[in-house]
């Protein structure tokens, strides 16, 4: 699916942009069910917590601020299902870590219209800590994205950093994972827009964030995570789940049990 020259450019750069990964027909019927998703099953709140929010919105952007989520499309939605196990891009993912696939999740992530949740630096790792970096997130685009809806913007070769220690407590109580705001900056990241149906794909080490989406319009996209299955999980989201084998064979270690199934 990949040539050498983009594995050459991921393992470099830590992120990659492949174009039309889904048709214009695939990507309709994905945006008509993730619309339905909203409407009967996912919520809308302030997002993530911290003092990060004070840096990046002025006040009264920060008080109206939001992020409409849900987890794991491919349980409510067969197009979902299908996307995630969509050959081409299960070929990309195995040509970037391996010849075996698991699925870990899926994440809707909607900014809405004008007051559009940002995001601050940050790596997904402290979300679902592994043993290693070789895991792949996946952002399937059903808008266009630019620096007004706020496009995945990444801090280049940050995935050679390997897991860093985040912000998770400030003195009122925990907080969502962060990077610090006075070392780690989205003035010093690369944007990266794409078009409907494309993917932006990024190691679980690379760090990245977006702005605000100011627009009039959602912008609509959904992250996937995959892993190599012998990347064990220590920590955070789905932590103990076993995913679907979606790439390859699952190869047993010397005493491992079955998987558990409840």
């Amino acid at each position: 699916m990949l040539t050498q020259a983009q594995v050459d450019f991921y393992n470099e750069h830590g992120y990659l942009h492949i174009p039309q990964v889904f048709t214009a027909e695939e990507t309709d019927r994905l945006a008509d069910d993730l619309d339905r998703l909203v409407e009967d099953w996912a919520f809308t709140s302030p997002g993530w917590s911290g003092p990060w929010r004070q840096a990046y919105m002025d006040a009264a952007t920060e008080k109206q601020s939001k992020l409409t989520a849900m987890h794991d499309l491919h349980l409510y939605s067969d197009a979902w299902c299908m996307a995630v196990t969509h050959p081409k891009l299960t070929a990309a993912i195995a040509d970037l870590i391996g010849p075996n696939v698991e699925l870990h999740h899926s994440t809707m992530h909607i900014k809405p219209p004008q007051t559009g949740h940002p995001f601050p630096m940050h790596q997904d790792n402290p979300f679902y800590e592994h043993t290693n970096g070789r895991y792949v997130d996946v952002l399937v685009h059903l808008d266009d994205t630019s620096h007004a809806n706020g496009e995945i913007r990444f801090l280049d070769g940050s995935n050679q950093l390997g897991a860093l220690r985040h912000v998770t407590l400030t003195e009122s109580g925990p907080c969502t994972p962060h990077l610090p705001t006075d070392e780690y900056s989205l003035e010093e990241t690369v944007p990266v827009p794409a078009k409907r149906g494309d993917v932006v794909l990024f190691s679980i080490y690379t760090i990245h964030g977006s702005y605000i989406n100011t627009t009039k319009q959602p912008r609509r996209m959904v992250r996937v995570g995959y892993r190599d299955p012998e990347n064990v999980q220590v920590a955070g989201q789905s932590l103990g789940r076993p995913g679907l084998l979606v790439r390859g064979y699952r190869v047993r270690q010397e005493g491992q049990p079955l998987l558990q199934q409840g």
